[in-house]
């Protein structure tokens, strides 16, 4: 039974993974269709990571951020 059970985790996280890499393989596509349509697949994906963020978690690191680079002499002071 325990290795008819092994088994059966074994096939479906077989399975899963493959889908997984199915998936990547579309969200890959998407990123090249926008590309293709004119925009910047790096900057779509940091548009995405902002999106799963609270907006507060957001805000604070954009903060912290500017702080940095404002340091660096990077951005100028507003």
């Amino acid at each position: 039974m325990a290795r008819d059970q092994l088994r059966d985790f074994v096939e479906r996280i077989e399975r899963l993974e493959k889908e997984k890499q199915e998936i990547a393989d579309f969200i890959k596509d998407v990123y090249g269709e926008a590309k293709a349509s004119g925009f910047d697949p790096k900057i779509l994906k940091r548009v995405i990571a902002i999106r799963k963020k609270d907006l507060a978690e957001w805000q604070k690191e954009d903060a912290v951020l500017d702080t940095y680079l404002s340091a660096l002499g990077m951005v100028a002071d507003a």
